[in-house]
């Protein structure tokens, strides 16, 4: 009965036909790559020398080198197949439209992103390193520093929701949604409620999901159903089931604004597991911040540009009407500084990477680090060893129960050599660990979307908030070392302990994680 069951729900799930579908095309353009080789010596090393040409163009990109490494041993070891592929999937990129659009919306906000002179020097005179990463983020996302905002840490997402029920009930001009992932269950359908009572009250209720990012949890055309209940719904990426390289590019990011002046973003998406109202993969350990004040503009900036891009409206948009102060016309509170920013695979700049990197290369003391997923380039890799080699306390946790197994096997694959510079790693016992966030000197600290792993550094749109001196600092901090309490050291022996199968699996995986 059981099986049944499950042989059932496998059949009238979205995703079993769309990858069936996708199965078929892929292996109808191998056929026919194959039959052509096979039909003419000619043809076959017409391929053969295509295959090389596609290689010299690879190695001499301006793209990570592990991507090279992976891309030139697959199409030199297989080379139908491994042309095959990446003329399907290789090629990184997102549609011309929504490149030029994302350019001429960062072009008509330009104006509205400039940085207080002062802030700018009150960085340079406290520490000239915190205003180098600073600067770096404004002149490559495009979004500034700010003061006059405060932040509230929350440690897991039981925390989050009913302050995020909270404030949606608050909302009285507009509330603007964008998630990677929504599920039905009890997180959204207390929101789902409270915006249908919005949309009766006037409020301007949006919503953004990712349409491969809820492939498995919403019905297809779920925005239908949304709009219907007066909520203007978009789709980002509709997915199709066609061999798309578009589609290899997804909005991670997670926001919800609320009247301009109020915001949340981290690792949480609208999902039962994230609240542990639903038992996936163990406990749920994830992380969020919401800000007040005048910093909640890089948000609400960063989702007009993408409800603009989704949209292909070609309005004008009004941005005085959605600035933190239309409906707050009082002083915020301050406390330090609060910097938004996105990262996405329009340019050839890794911004979230490098926020990283900047936090690691200028630690004084220590960087505590918390990531679901540890798949890093040489760059990061290089970072954390020589940080550890150079006296710098790091410390990276993982999860003890992972949602992916094959991804799991891969992270615990980075462990040997960031073990044998002197990093410490930590697996969280208690189940999934989801939180991204970074903490250094009882300074800095950066909360958001942004895994360490390639699609986040180099696939996806992203979103992080960087802190500069405020009192969640110590928050995450304080959060970072009770959770060690729950977690099992990694030692070398367990390492290089494991069997010849295992290595070898995870010695392959690592040649062509960047394509996982």
């Amino acid at each position: 009965m059981m099986i049944l069951k499950k042989i059932s729900k496998l059949l009238f799930n979205r995703i079993f036909y769309v990858i069936i579908a996708m199965a078929v095309q892929l292996g109808w353009l191998l056929t026919i790559f194959f039959r052509l080789a096979g039909y003419s010596k000619y043809i076959s090393f017409g391929l053969d020398v295509l295959s090389i040409v596609i290689v010299l163009w690879i190695v001499n990109r301006k793209i990570n080198p592990s991507y090279k490494l992976a891309w030139t041993m697959l199409i030199l070891c297989l080379p139908v197949f491994g042309l095959v592929l990446y003329l399907v999937f290789g090629q990184s990129r997102v549609a011309t439209y929504m490149e030029n659009r994302f350019a001429d919306m960062l072009d008509q906000t330009r104006d509205y992103l400039v940085e207080d002179e002062g802030i700018h020097e009150r960085l340079e005179a406290e520490d000239p390193s915190i205003c180098v990463q600073s600067d770096y983020i404004r002149n490559n996302s495009g979004y500034p520093a700010y003061e006059n905002t405060t932040a509230e840490y929350f440690q897991v997402g039981d925390d989050m929701f009913p302050v995020l029920v909270r404030e949606l009930e608050q909302a009285k001009h507009y509330i603007f949604i964008e998630y990677f992932i929504i599920h039905d269950g009890v997180m959204w359908q207390t929101i789902l409620d409270i915006l249908e009572r919005k949309v009766k009250e006037g409020v301007d209720v949006r919503l953004l999901y990712d349409d491969m990012g809820c492939l498995t949890t919403l019905p297809h055309k779920y925005y239908e159903q949304l709009r219907a209940k007066g909520i203007k719904c978009e789709v980002f990426n509709p997915f199709r089931p066609f061999l798309n390289i578009i589609q290899n590019n997804r909005d991670h990011r997670k926001f919800c604004i609320i009247d301009g002046y109020v915001g949340f973003t981290g690792g949480i998406n609208l999902a039962d597991e994230y609240i542990n109202q639903k038992k996936r993969f163990g406990h749920w350990k994830d992380t969020a911040v919401m800000l007040k004040g005048e910093a909640v503009w890089n948000m609400t900036a960063m989702f007009l540009h993408m409800w603009s891009v989704v949209t292909r409206s070609k309005e004008k948009v009004e941005f005085e009407n959605y600035l933190p102060h239309t409906y707050h016309p009082g002083e915020f509170e301050s406390d330090g500084y609060i910097q938004p920013f996105c990262d996405s695979p329009l340019d050839n700049e890794t911004v979230g990477e490098n926020v990283y990197l900047n936090i690691i290369n200028r630690a004084k003391q220590y960087v505590y680090i918390c990531t679901p997923y540890l798949i890093i380039d040489n760059e990061m890799m290089t970072a954390l060893c020589l940080a550890a080699k150079s006296g710098i306390d790091v410390r990276i946790m993982t999860p003890g129960i992972p949602d992916k197994k094959i991804v799991f096997l891969l992270t615990q694959s980075y462990y040997e050599q960031l073990l044998e510079a002197g990093v410490k790693i930590y697996e969280y016992q208690p189940g999934f660990l989801h939180a991204k966030s970074f903490v250094c000197d009882d300074e800095v600290g950066v909360v958001g979307t942004i895994n360490m792993d390639y699609r986040s550094l180099y696939l996806h749109f992203e979103d992080g908030v960087w802190i500069y001196k405020n009192k969640v600092i110590d928050d995450i901090k304080s959060d970072f070392m009770e959770t060690l309490n729950y977690c099992n050291p990694i030692s070398l022996d367990f390492c290089k302990g494991r069997n010849i199968v295992v290595r070898a699996m995870q010695s392959i995986l690592r040649l062509f994680a960047p394509m996982l």
